[in-house]
């Protein structure tokens, strides 16, 4: 199982701790300081369209109308932190966030 998040995020710190103690062996995996393909990008976007976009984060309130206009892709791709989190690779798909219906899957 892999997580996709940030390390300074709360909700998947909680999400990788419960899923440790679930029994689960998770790869973490920090967009920022890790990076992330533009297979997986790719991937995401495909799974979960534009609801991987976080249009609620600081980054893309810092972001210009021109910048917002972008592909969500491209975004990702030059800004990791614009990316709900977390996405959890697991044996049955992909999941985005840390829902109780997530929970209820993984737990």
């Amino acid at each position: 199982m892999k997580l996709y998040g940030l390390k300074t995020c709360d909700t998947c710190r909680k999400a990788l701790k419960m899923l440790k103690e679930a029994g689960h062996e998770v790869t973490y995996v920090d967009v920022r300081a890790d990076g992330i393909s533009a297979q997986d990008i790719a991937r995401f976007t495909a799974a979960f369209g534009d609801a991987l976009l976080n249009t609620r984060s600081t980054t893309w309130r810092g972001l210009s109308e021109e910048e917002r206009a972008a592909e969500p892709q491209s975004l990702i791709a030059a800004h990791p932190t614009l990316m709900k989190r977390p996405v959890i690779e697991g044996e049955n798909g992909l999941t985005l966030g840390w829902t109780a219906k997530v929970q209820a899957q993984y737990l």
